[in-house]
């Protein structure tokens, strides 16, 4: 049903016509409404001043991704249609039979856009103060070590599984149709704790009905300076996140490539931007297509290695 659905996306994709003088095709590989889909569309007209060309977005979703991925790399290597994606591709491979084409062999990296961090958080009534109250609560009661998450393979799913390896635990893994229903979960106390992202969990947590225990980035976020990141609290290097990012069908000249990310950062770094991302939960990260590239195949490694250990399977 997978690959039907895949190679439905597929064949239902138009030929394209346009030459990148003329314009250019920004594949959007999620639904309209989301990050991915907003950043998209908040870049494209100033790529398009920068490029000289106007940058068309365009939704094709389905599969966590592949399907926009999946056009893409079908596409003319001449720059004219590049592809806007997120961390589910480092994911998909291990997860997916049958996609009918191969993100490391088909798609040339252009540049990271934006990192979208997750916000480890539980539900305000339980009073837990931090991870260490948390974890110490879930060694109490493992049979209360379940999470929540927005589907099998998502970020959501993997910083959890994760978090308790590394903490030595197990858990039942509950996946959710989507964001707002993984929250509704944690609240009505269905499962513990969830990782989630800055803007779905902010108005919970100054609502008083969610608890931030810790922050799975880096460095420490604006929104919440007084909150520690998980590594802070004893996992260090702990940073599984999201990320959104461009690339290129497989054989796009360098020069094209070149122009491509130099378009996109000046696109994410243009004044006035930085408040819309931040609300987003968004941080900019426009660095080009080798460190792009080098960041993919670390992340590659450590998904391969983590879905391998967790058993983790979509059907």
């Amino acid at each position: 049903m997978l690959r039907r659905s895949i190679l439905g996306g597929l064949l239902a994709a138009p030929a394209l016509a346009q030459t990148p003088e003329r314009a250019l095709r920004l594949i959007i590989a999620f639904p309209p409404g989301g990050s991915t889909d907003i950043l998209g569309r908040l870049i494209a007209p100033r790529m398009g001043e920068v490029l000289g060309s106007v940058v068309t977005p365009e939704n094709r979703s389905g599969a966590s991704g592949a399907v926009g991925a999946g056009f893409v790399a079908q596409a003319a290597p001449d720059g004219a249609t590049i592809l806007l994606d997120s961390g589910g591709q480092s994911v998909n491979p291990f997860l997916m039979r049958g996609l009918g084409f191969d993100y490391v062999r088909d798609l040339a990296p252009v540049t990271l856009l934006a990192t979208l961090p997750l916000i480890l958080i539980s539900r305000a009534e339980d009073g837990v103060a931090d991870l260490a109250g948390l974890l110490a609560r879930l060694r109490a009661a493992p049979e209360q070590a379940h999470y929540g998450s927005v589907g099998v393979g998502s970020r959501t799913h993997l910083a959890a599984a994760s978090l308790l390896r590394r903490a030595g635990l197990k858990g039942e893994h509950i996946p959710y149709r989507g964001g707002a229903d993984q929250m509704a979960g944690l609240l009505r106390g269905d499962v513990p704790f969830g990782f989630t992202s800055l803007a779905l969990a902010t108005p919970l947590i100054r609502e008083g009905r969610a608890r931030a225990i810790g922050l799975s980035a880096p460095a420490r976020s604006t929104a919440f300076p007084a909150l520690p990141t998980i590594g802070e609290e004893g996992f260090a290097g702990f940073q599984m996140g999201d990320w959104l990012g461009l690339l290129a069908p497989a054989a796009t000249p360098a020069p094209v490539i070149a122009r491509l990310a130099a378009g996109a950062k000046d696109a994410v770094d243009q004044p006035g931007l930085a408040p819309r991302l931040e609300a987003l939960g968004l941080t900019p990260a426009a660095d080009g297509p080798a460190t792009f590239a080098r960041f993919l195949a670390d992340e590659r490694a450590e998904m391969r290695a983590l879905i391998a250990a967790e058993g983790i399977r979509l059907d």
